[in-house]
Protein backbone atom coordinates (compact mmCIF):
# COMPACT_ATOMS: atom_id res chain seq x y z
CA UNK A 1 0.00 0.00 0.00
CA UNK A 2 1.65 3.62 -1.28
CA UNK A 3 2.22 5.65 1.83
CA UNK A 4 0.61 9.35 1.86
CA UNK A 5 3.01 11.32 3.49
CA UNK A 6 3.97 14.17 1.06
CA UNK A 7 3.14 17.64 0.92
CA UNK A 8 3.74 19.44 -1.66
CA UNK A 9 4.58 23.17 -1.19
CA UNK A 10 3.78 25.81 -4.22
CA UNK A 11 5.14 29.21 -2.66
CA UNK A 12 8.47 30.63 -4.57
CA UNK A 13 11.88 28.59 -4.02
CA UNK A 14 13.34 30.92 -1.12
CA UNK A 15 10.10 30.94 0.65
CA UNK A 16 9.34 27.02 -0.28
CA UNK A 17 13.37 26.16 1.49
CA UNK A 18 11.80 27.07 4.77
CA UNK A 19 8.22 25.87 4.72
CA UNK A 20 10.06 22.57 3.59
CA UNK A 21 12.15 22.35 6.84
CA UNK A 22 8.96 22.68 8.53
CA UNK A 23 7.69 19.49 6.85
CA UNK A 24 10.52 17.50 7.82
CA UNK A 25 10.21 18.75 11.44
CA UNK A 26 6.72 17.35 11.17
CA UNK A 27 7.98 13.96 10.58
CA UNK A 28 6.31 14.49 6.51
CA UNK A 29 8.19 14.45 3.11
CA UNK A 30 8.13 18.05 1.34
CA UNK A 31 7.53 18.19 -2.07
CA UNK A 32 8.76 21.51 -3.38
CA UNK A 33 7.03 22.64 -7.06
CA UNK A 34 7.65 26.70 -6.73
CA UNK A 35 4.72 27.61 -9.07
CA UNK A 36 5.82 31.42 -9.33
CA UNK A 37 9.67 32.92 -9.70
CA UNK A 38 10.05 36.24 -7.78
CA UNK A 39 12.30 39.02 -9.70
CA UNK A 40 12.83 41.82 -7.36
CA UNK A 41 12.53 45.41 -9.01
CA UNK A 42 14.38 47.83 -6.86
CA UNK A 43 12.26 50.65 -6.30
CA UNK A 44 13.21 54.43 -5.82
CA UNK A 45 12.53 56.42 -2.37
CA UNK A 46 10.78 60.03 -3.30
CA UNK A 47 11.69 62.30 -0.63
CA UNK A 48 9.12 63.18 2.31
CA UNK A 49 7.34 59.32 2.62
CA UNK A 50 5.64 58.98 5.72
CA UNK A 51 5.13 55.18 5.52
CA UNK A 52 5.25 51.98 3.76
CA UNK A 53 2.49 49.79 2.77
CA UNK A 54 3.10 46.17 1.50
CA UNK A 55 1.01 43.31 -0.13
CA UNK A 56 3.40 40.95 0.03
CA UNK A 57 6.75 40.01 1.53
CA UNK A 58 7.88 39.47 -2.18
CA UNK A 59 8.16 43.16 -1.97
CA UNK A 60 10.34 43.78 1.16
CA UNK A 61 13.45 42.45 -0.93
CA UNK A 62 13.15 46.03 -3.32
CA UNK A 63 13.00 48.26 -0.43
CA UNK A 64 16.17 50.96 0.41
CA UNK A 65 17.93 50.76 3.05
CA UNK A 66 17.41 54.30 3.64
CA UNK A 67 13.61 53.74 4.07
CA UNK A 68 14.71 51.63 7.36
CA UNK A 69 13.26 54.74 9.41
CA UNK A 70 9.22 54.66 7.94
CA UNK A 71 6.70 52.04 9.87
CA UNK A 72 5.87 49.70 7.27
CA UNK A 73 2.05 48.50 7.42
CA UNK A 74 1.91 45.01 5.79
CA UNK A 75 -0.96 42.61 4.91
CA UNK A 76 -0.25 39.60 7.01
CA UNK A 77 1.65 38.49 9.74
CA UNK A 78 4.04 36.51 7.10
CA UNK A 79 5.01 39.64 5.10
CA UNK A 80 5.26 41.71 8.45
CA UNK A 81 7.82 39.37 9.80
CA UNK A 82 10.10 39.51 6.77
CA UNK A 83 9.99 43.01 6.74
CA UNK A 84 11.07 43.27 10.30
CA UNK A 85 13.97 40.60 9.48
CA UNK A 86 14.98 43.30 6.83
CA UNK A 87 15.21 46.01 9.68
CA UNK A 88 11.80 47.93 8.87
CA UNK A 89 9.48 48.02 12.32
CA UNK A 90 6.39 46.80 10.49
CA UNK A 91 2.65 46.54 11.80
CA UNK A 92 0.40 43.51 10.60
CA UNK A 93 -2.81 43.80 9.34
CA UNK A 94 -3.58 39.96 9.59
CA UNK A 95 -5.85 39.27 7.06
CA UNK A 96 -6.35 41.10 3.82
CA UNK A 97 -6.15 44.08 1.64
CA UNK A 98 -9.34 45.37 3.48
CA UNK A 99 -8.02 44.82 6.87
CA UNK A 100 -4.74 46.43 5.62
CA UNK A 101 -6.60 49.70 4.25
CA UNK A 102 -8.12 50.13 7.87
CA UNK A 103 -5.18 50.08 9.17
CA UNK A 104 -3.32 52.15 7.16
CA UNK A 105 -6.05 54.75 7.82
CA UNK A 106 -6.11 54.21 11.55
CA UNK A 107 -2.84 54.20 12.10
CA UNK A 108 -0.68 55.64 9.47
CA UNK A 109 0.68 58.57 9.76
CA UNK A 110 0.18 62.25 8.03
CA UNK A 111 2.17 62.47 4.40
CA UNK A 112 2.71 60.33 1.32
CA UNK A 113 2.38 56.77 1.14
CA UNK A 114 4.62 54.41 -0.87
CA UNK A 115 2.83 51.19 -1.57
CA UNK A 116 5.27 48.46 -3.14
CA UNK A 117 3.37 46.29 -5.18
CA UNK A 118 3.94 43.18 -7.12
CA UNK A 119 3.52 44.15 -11.30
CA UNK A 120 -0.35 45.05 -12.08
CA UNK A 121 -1.01 44.62 -8.40
CA UNK A 122 -2.70 47.16 -5.79
CA UNK A 123 -4.60 49.31 -8.03
CA UNK A 124 -8.00 48.62 -5.93
CA UNK A 125 -5.82 49.15 -2.62
CA UNK A 126 -4.08 52.35 -3.92
CA UNK A 127 -7.93 53.27 -5.31
CA UNK A 128 -9.60 52.98 -1.38
CA UNK A 129 -6.61 54.80 0.08
CA UNK A 130 -6.80 57.82 -2.13
CA UNK A 131 -10.66 58.11 -1.95
CA UNK A 132 -10.03 57.96 1.66
CA UNK A 133 -7.41 61.38 1.35
CA UNK A 134 -4.24 59.61 1.47
CA UNK A 135 -1.62 60.91 -1.61
CA UNK A 136 -0.11 57.15 -2.68
CA UNK A 137 2.83 56.59 -4.62
CA UNK A 138 2.56 53.14 -5.85
CA UNK A 139 5.57 51.46 -7.27
CA UNK A 140 6.73 47.83 -8.43
CA UNK A 141 8.44 46.01 -6.37
CA UNK A 142 8.55 42.61 -8.17
CA UNK A 143 7.60 40.41 -10.88
CA UNK A 144 5.95 37.04 -10.28
CA UNK A 145 6.58 35.15 -13.58
CA UNK A 146 4.53 32.06 -13.90
CA UNK A 147 6.09 28.10 -14.24
CA UNK A 148 5.77 26.87 -17.00
CA UNK A 149 5.42 23.47 -16.74
CA UNK A 150 4.94 21.27 -13.43
CA UNK A 151 7.96 20.57 -12.08
CA UNK A 152 8.96 16.24 -12.32
CA UNK A 153 9.31 15.73 -9.24
CA UNK A 154 5.68 17.34 -8.45
CA UNK A 155 4.27 14.84 -11.34
CA UNK A 156 5.69 12.01 -10.11
CA UNK A 157 4.33 12.68 -6.72
CA UNK A 158 0.75 12.94 -8.01
CA UNK A 159 1.21 9.82 -9.90
CA UNK A 160 2.71 7.73 -7.62
CA UNK A 161 -0.34 8.63 -5.05
CA UNK A 162 2.25 9.78 -2.25
CA UNK A 163 1.15 12.93 -1.48
CA UNK A 164 -1.49 13.72 1.17
CA UNK A 165 -1.85 17.27 1.00
CA UNK A 166 -0.75 20.41 -0.97
CA UNK A 167 -0.16 24.32 0.03
CA UNK A 168 -1.07 27.45 -1.47
CA UNK A 169 0.16 30.64 0.44
CA UNK A 170 -1.40 32.85 -2.42
CA UNK A 171 -4.54 32.75 -5.12
CA UNK A 172 -2.01 33.51 -8.35
CA UNK A 173 0.55 30.11 -6.78
CA UNK A 174 -2.87 28.26 -6.54
CA UNK A 175 -4.62 29.41 -10.12
CA UNK A 176 -1.18 28.47 -12.37
CA UNK A 177 -0.99 25.51 -10.31
CA UNK A 178 -4.38 24.71 -11.31
CA UNK A 179 -3.75 24.87 -14.46
CA UNK A 180 -0.27 23.39 -14.79
CA UNK A 181 -1.74 19.74 -13.50
CA UNK A 182 -4.36 20.46 -15.75
CA UNK A 183 -2.06 20.86 -19.23
CA UNK A 184 -0.24 17.40 -17.54
CA UNK A 185 -3.64 15.81 -17.21
CA UNK A 186 -2.84 15.21 -13.60
CA UNK A 187 -6.21 16.74 -11.94
CA UNK A 188 -8.08 13.64 -11.19
CA UNK A 189 -4.57 12.25 -8.74
CA UNK A 190 -6.34 15.72 -6.65
CA UNK A 191 -9.04 13.61 -5.34
CA UNK A 192 -6.75 11.89 -2.78
CA UNK A 193 -5.35 15.18 -1.69
CA UNK A 194 -6.22 18.29 1.52
CA UNK A 195 -5.37 21.39 -0.38
CA UNK A 196 -4.55 23.83 2.23
CA UNK A 197 -4.67 27.51 1.58
CA UNK A 198 -3.95 30.35 3.25
CA UNK A 199 -6.43 32.77 2.38
CA UNK A 200 -9.93 32.79 1.01
CA UNK A 201 -8.85 33.92 -2.63
CA UNK A 202 -6.66 31.21 -2.69
CA UNK A 203 -9.30 28.57 -1.54
CA UNK A 204 -11.96 29.75 -4.17
CA UNK A 205 -8.88 29.41 -7.13
CA UNK A 206 -8.70 25.94 -6.03
CA UNK A 207 -12.65 24.66 -5.92
CA UNK A 208 -12.62 23.97 -9.67
CA UNK A 209 -10.58 20.32 -8.65
CA UNK A 210 -11.53 17.38 -7.43
CA UNK A 211 -9.71 17.47 -4.30
CA UNK A 212 -10.36 15.19 -1.18
CA UNK A 213 -11.13 18.43 0.35
CA UNK A 214 -9.89 22.24 0.46
CA UNK A 215 -9.11 23.71 4.25
CA UNK A 216 -8.69 27.27 4.87
CA UNK A 217 -6.35 28.07 7.62
CA UNK A 218 -7.96 30.15 10.50
CA UNK A 219 -5.19 32.36 10.16
CA UNK A 220 -3.13 33.88 7.56
CA UNK A 221 -0.06 32.92 8.84
CA UNK A 222 2.37 29.77 8.29
CA UNK A 223 1.78 28.08 11.60
CA UNK A 224 -2.43 28.36 11.19
CA UNK A 225 -2.36 26.90 7.35
CA UNK A 226 -0.02 23.77 8.82
CA UNK A 227 -2.41 22.95 10.86
CA UNK A 228 -4.75 21.94 8.37
CA UNK A 229 -2.41 19.17 7.64
CA UNK A 230 -3.72 15.77 7.50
Amino acid sequence: MTQRNGVLITRPAAEAAETAARIVALGRTPVIAPMLTIRPQPITSPDGLAAIVLTSGNAVAALPASLCHLPVFAVGDVTAARARAAGFAALSAGADANALAALVLARAPPGPILLGVGAGRGDALAARLREAGRVVVSQTAYTAIPAATLPAEAAAALQAGTLAAALFFSAETARVFMARVAEAGLLPALGLLRACAIGRPAAVALQAAPWHEVRLASHPTQEALLAQLP
